[in-house]
């Protein structure tokens, strides 16, 4: 099976993680792992690796990659634990892409 996002999601981690100071290995080798696509909407599958959050539906969003990574590395995991992000509502401006 060919996996038309690695190459989306290796830019991901490249660019947007570890060019801008994320350094744990661990954090970076799971952002390469996951598949972010497969937890948002199909018609979001190509904005899925962007650095931005995304609408999943019923008012929630997956948050922006970095943001994620950010909070990862400073929890310092030994990788036996399991971390469930909870996220807040955000009061900003919706983006363009999202839908109403």
């Amino acid at each position: 099976m060919t996996d038309e996002f690695a190459a989306k999601r290796q830019a991901m981690v490249n660019e947007q993680l570890a060019r801008r100071g994320i350094d744990n290995q661990r954090v970076l080798d799971a952002f390469a792992r996951i598949e972010r696509h497969r937890y948002v909407p199909a018609e979001l599958h190509q904005l899925a690796y962007e650095d931005y959050p995304l609408a999943i539906g019923s008012a929630q969003t997956i948050s922006q990659p970095y943001v994620v990574a950010y909070m990862l590395a400073k929890l310092a995991l030994q990788g036996t634990e399991r971390v469930l992000e909870i996220g807040l509502p955000v009061l900003a401006p919706r983006p363009p892409h999202w839908p109403n």
